[in-house]
């Protein structure tokens, strides 16, 4: 980090309503939403999965109609533009085409542009009817914020990848997500997605930013509850309500992840896996970073 790691960074997840196919009207609304945010002071913004083509496709070629390449496309572009005019690093959910291929994504952009991208790796329902599963892994990329991970989604609900993110030395995983109803949820708790991006946060020493949809498409609700979480698991702000569009802002010093990894003398999480019981990278090829 180019920057003091006891700075604190201004994060807003931004909890929207995305209509399915409305390419042009989701990209304004996003764009806006992102204004209000830049007015609050926010330097790091994630909008929810597929936050520029709405989620419940009828059929492939609908998903294919919605999508775009990645940098070159008119949304990825539009939010390029806006990161550079504000000095804002944006993580956002597309639909992104590849030739014939179409992946449930996430970009990262920064003030100077497009950083990379990560396309969810565990897809959920019928989504495996229109997505290929994500080929590109966990990256971390490291900013002049911070090093910054992704998930989407259903791939919260799998240890492994807020894990491997943690052991690249990720300080902060941004989740765009479109989280529903999970079977025997109790009327007024909170989603279950809440209780496992805790405990993801608690158990790697790492921020955790969630941003979600909120109303029902085609007849599929959404949870809403969109939540930021400091590394000891609790949140910082959030969750947000179930069913109304709001911006969830807070402020951390992504350094303290790190340097909060040693819990007392002797235990320090990452640190106390054995890896002589089990494989320390999860049989994943990716390099061990700083943790």
């Amino acid at each position: 980090m180019t920057t003091d790691d006891d700075s604190k960074l201004r994060i807003a997840c931004i909890q929207m309503q995305p209509m399915v196919g409305e390419l042009e009207t989701n990209l304004a609304h996003s764009l806006d939403l992102i204004k209000q945010a830049v007015a609050q002071g926010a330097k790091l913004v994630v909008l929810p999965e597929l936050a520029s083509s709405g989620y419940v496709f009828k059929s492939r070629e609908e998903a294919f109609a919605a999508s775009e390449t990645i940098p070159g496309g008119p949304a990825v572009t539009a939010w390029s533009e806006i990161a550079a005019k504000h000095g804002l690093h944006l993580v956002a959910g597309i639909c992104e085409r590849e030739g014939t291929k179409l992946y449930n994504s996430a970009v990262l952009i920064g003030p100077k542009g497009y950083i990379g991208t990560f396309r969810k790796v565990h897809l959920w329902n019928e989504e495996n009817l229109y997505f290929e599963p994500g080929n590109l892994g966990f990256p971390v990329y490291h900013t002049e914020i911070g090093r910054i991970g992704m998930a989407i989604c259903y791939d919260g609900w799998f240890p492994e990848s807020y894990r491997l993110n943690a052991l690249q030395g990720a300080d902060i995983v941004c989740v765009p997500t479109n989280w529903v109803p999970i079977p025997g949820q109790a009327e007024g708790r909170e989603a279950m997605a809440n209780i496992l991006a805790m405990a993801a946060a608690h158990s790697n020493s790492i921020f955790i930013a969630c941003a979600d949809r909120v109303g029902v498409e085609r007849g599929q609700p959404f949870e809403g509850q969109s939540l930021i979480l400091s590394y000891t698991g609790w949140p910082v702000a959030g969750p947000a309500s179930r069913d109304k569009e709001e911006i969830v802002i807070a402020d951390v010093a992504l350094g303290e992840a790190r340097r909060a990894r040693n819990w007392n003398a002797f235990n320090q999480v990452l640190r106390d896996r054995r890896s002589d019981v089990y494989d320390e990278m999860l049989g994943s090829e990716v390099k061990r970073g700083w943790y």
